[in-house]
């Protein structure tokens, strides 16, 4: 398919989010609307901004979709957006629940594509300097990889002496309420690697970042234990769909 196809839908997009013009940045401009981006607050914007971020939704997807479906493709994405309820949510969706719910296989793994492209740009900028729990960068690349899944995980970020990323794990899984979280097997695998700092994250698929008393006291236990080996936790970031929250800023580490 040619360009101006795929510029259709750009334009499309940059209506739907009130920009104008046909030029590839405005379809970026959306992205708070989306939820891709951590910058993205409850209760900012208009009352019209779950609409207009539906449309922005089916467009986006539409524009995809394109150069496979052709005039197909906004109907589909359509169905698509209807069956998960918005674009992150179907890119957030794991493959086994893709393939349970779109018979057509092409589509889903376009849309895995989409995502490990999207996931792979997110962490490039992350690790282009030293990994700072305050980062813009960090907290896109995790709200790109948790905000919209729909159950708890834990990823533990474990840090060289310059702050440098040794290596991105996810150390358990849990429910829809809850991650468990283990400070022998989190500093067991620091001392593997090396690491002398860590940042740890969590998300809540509730949609609100803020620390459960659970998640206070898990994380005094694992802070106790890193520091009597000379670990230092710089932080332990909670990523939902509505934002995020810093331990370290909440004066909680």
């Amino acid at each position: 398919m040619g360009n101006g196809l795929s510029h259709r839908w750009i334009g499309h997009a940059q209506r739907d989010d009130g920009g104008s013009g046909d030029s590839p940045p405005g379809l970026f401009a959306g992205a708070g609307l989306l939820g891709l981006s951590g910058a993205s607050r409850a209760g900012d914007g208009d009352e019209d901004e779950p609409q207009a971020a539906g449309s922005l939704c089916r467009a986006l997807l539409a524009g995809l979709l394109e150069p496979l479906y052709a005039d197909r493709a906004p109907g589909l994405a359509g169905r698509l957006i209807g069956q998960f309820g918005s674009l992150p949510l179907l890119l957030a969706a794991s493959p086994d629940a893709l393939r349970a719910r779109i018979p057509e296989t092409p589509i889903v793994d376009y849309l895995m594509l989409v995502r490990a492209t999207q996931l792979h740009a997110l962490r490039t900028e992350m690790l282009s300097g030293p990994i700072v729990s305050t980062s813009k960068a960090l907290i896109d690349y995790l709200h790109g990889s948790m905000a919209h899944a729909s159950a708890e995980q834990l990823r533990v970020l474990y840090l060289n002496s310059h702050n440098r990323l040794l290596r991105d794990e996810v150390m358990g899984h849990g429910t829809v309420g809850q991650a468990p979280i283990y400070p022998r097997e989190i500093i067991k695998r620091s001392l593997e690697l090396g690491a002398t700092a860590l940042i740890l994250v969590h998300n809540h698929p509730s949609g609100d970042p803020q620390p459960s008393k659970d998640d206070i006291q898990a994380t005094a236990r694992v802070a106790a234990v890193a520091k009597a080996l000379d670990i230092v936790i710089h932080d332990h970031l909670i990523i939902a769909r509505s934002g995020h929250a810093s331990f370290r800023a909440l004066g909680l580490l």
